[in-house]
């Protein structure tokens, strides 16, 4: 298992924070390596009911516990049409966490590389959209997405200058419009 945590720069005002702030950080990474750790035997025990080979990774990243299945053949069938089956088992290992840990999970599971391919796809739609906005001056909306694809589409198009972007609608027609800035 490899466990990597974004440090972030604290001045602590006084030595005992000083002391604190480790500590603080320190049970934070060990609560998200214990849900990482309890998702893994709930995600296990899935994949040895269905009979579907799969290697189980675990990590800690950006202050969550990122759990990845890959390796099986029959690994797609658990992605589904547009992730649909991957975000109901997310769903479901959180709540797995949750009962065990008492706290509400925010971990995110990628089961055959599915998230970080169409993170890619995602991140590519957002800026090449942020470019046609920025040339036409005219805003785009794109087609209903999930939270997860629109943070990504958000941070892509902030990062072209002279456009900017937001949600609009309900769950599940929520979607990202991108307008040029003013």
């Amino acid at each position: 298992m490899s466990e990597t945590l974004q440090a972030t720069d604290v001045e602590a005002s006084s030595p005992d924070e000083a002391e604190a702030e480790p500590q603080s950080q320190s049970k934070t990474e060990d609560l998200l390596v214990q849900e990482g750790d309890i998702a893994g035997d709930y995600l296990e025990r899935l994949l040895d009911l269905l009979d579907y080979d799969g290697d189980i990774d675990l990590d800690v990243e950006s202050g969550r516990a990122i759990v990845s299945i890959d390796g099986g053949e029959d690994l797609a069938k658990l992605v589904g049409p547009r992730g649909n089956v991957l975000e109901s088992l997310q769903e479901l290992t959180r709540l797995a966490v949750q009962q065990e840990t008492g706290v509400r999970s925010r971990l995110m599971l990628d089961i055959a590389q599915w998230r970080a391919g169409r993170r890619a796809e995602l991140a590519e739609l957002g800026r090449s959209t942020a470019e046609k906005v920025l040339a036409s001056g005219e805003r785009a909306r794109l087609h209903p997405m999930t939270p997860f694809e629109r943070k990504v589409v958000h941070d892509s198009v902030a990062a072209v200058a002279g456009v900017h972007s937001e949600s609009e609608g309900e769950e599940p027609q929520r979607r990202v419009i991108i307008f040029p800035k003013d």
